[in-house]
């Protein structure tokens, strides 16, 4: 095996994010700047307030052309009142620094995965916010979290700590793991380094004998091509395809048709503002730009289930083997995934707090994704 496995990038804590926001804006590639700002004729609309939103994305993937054009609308949908100016992920603040950048107004606000301030450990509680292995299933659930449970309310008090204000959250896709070596059952895991974007899912992983490595989104390709890691976790077919992942593996690896994917199945983002800059649009504009990102999900989400038709007969054609694990393999996984989550939601109250609306969820029995003996022996500490 080959190559070198880049350094896991630390983000940057919040209190110590001195880089300004002009110098950083500036520093930003002009062709990012150029696209993100249309010509505006109107003089009322071009007097409005203009807000930098960086997305987790990187250029030319169904993701941020999603982003893009969504962004690109507001200034009409708020009458000039406000202008989305939009960056792709690494243009401004690299991916992992984003929320640190965002707290310290170098961005007005940003498209993100939570999952990151748990892996540097700014929120422990980002792990329970997005998808964690034989986590909730389906969207709509996690609808149900935020919505009728208390998980947005929780989630703003959260990052109002980091000077943050949470407006959302944004569906995606589930995730796939890409590999150059056939994977058709958990113990196919054993010794093989693969990609894992740390954390909880990381550590479900080494529990079956994987050896794991946290990269950045712009070195899973290359790590895939060198051969410096034998599979790697990322996003859903379309923006793996935009991103060139057919060209690098040869296999994608799923689970069964009952659980096509194990340990992220709803990959969720969200939307964050600058607590000062969110306090300053006024009540009617932050329940304005609430509902747009309401309606950003479901965009963001039928845009890539839209790009997905095409992506899996593009993968096929490009001689990619979907493999698939066994029911077994998922009770298994089951087995594994539900004492760590325990583990890591005891590390941390908030946490906690947040992990046990997952329960509550669970066992709706209109969910029924869990039984009380399932939990048999296990205890949450709030």
């Amino acid at each position: 095996m080959t190559g070198k496995i880049a350094p896991e990038r630390k983000c940057t804590p919040l209190a110590s994010a001195r880089t300004t926001r002009r110098a950083l804006i500036a520093s930003a590639p002009l062709g990012a700047a150029a696209l993100a700002a249309p010509f505006i004729g109107n003089a009322q609309v071009a007097a409005g307030r203009r807000l930098t939103l960086q997305s987790l994305w990187t250029e030319d993937t169904i993701g941020y052309n999603t982003f893009r054009d969504w962004c690109g609308r507001v200034v009409e949908l708020t009458s000039g009142e406000v202008d989305f100016v939009p960056f792709a992920g690494g243009s401004v603040a690299e991916i992992f620094d984003m929320m640190a950048a965002t707290s310290a107004g170098v961005l007005d606000g940003m498209h993100w995965v939570p999952h990151y301030a748990a892996i540097n450990g700014v929120m422990p509680a980002g792990a329970f916010l997005t998808s964690f292995p034989m986590g909730l299933p389906h969207p709509h659930q996690w609808d149900m979290l935020f919505d009728s449970y208390g998980g947005t309310e929780l989630a703003r008090e959260l990052y109002a700590r980091h000077g943050l204000h949470f407006v959302g959250h944004v569906h995606h896709d589930m995730n796939l793991i890409h590999s150059n070596v056939p994977i058709r059952s958990l113990e196919d895991f054993e010794g093989l380094i693969v990609r894992m974007p740390g954390g909880i899912v990381a550590d479900c992983f080494e529990a079956i004998g994987a050896r794991t490595v946290t990269l950045a989104g712009s070195e899973v390709r290359p790590a895939l091509a060198s051969g410096a890691i034998d599979a790697a976790d990322f996003t859903g077919p379309a923006m793996n395809f935009d991103l060139g992942f057919a060209e690098v593996s040869d296999y994608i690896v799923m689970g069964p048709a009952s659980t096509p994917c194990l340990h992220q199945p709803v990959d969720l983002t969200i939307v964050v503002f600058n607590q000062d800059v969110w306090n300053s649009l006024g009540s009617p504009m932050q329940n304005l730009i609430t509902e747009l990102v309401q309606a950003f999900s479901m965009e963001h989400f039928t845009a890539h289930q839209q790009a997905n038709i095409a992506a899996w007969q593009q993968f096929a054609d490009a001689g990619v083997e979907v493999t698939r694990l066994s029911e077994e393999d998922v009770e298994r996984f089951r087995r594994v995934a539900i004492p760590l989550w325990f583990d890591w939601a005891n590390r941390d109250r908030d946490a906690a707090r947040v992990f046990s609306l997952h329960l509550q969820v669970m066992l709706n029995p209109a969910v029924a994704y869990l039984t009380p003996d399932d939990l048999e022996g296990l205890e949450l500490r709030l």
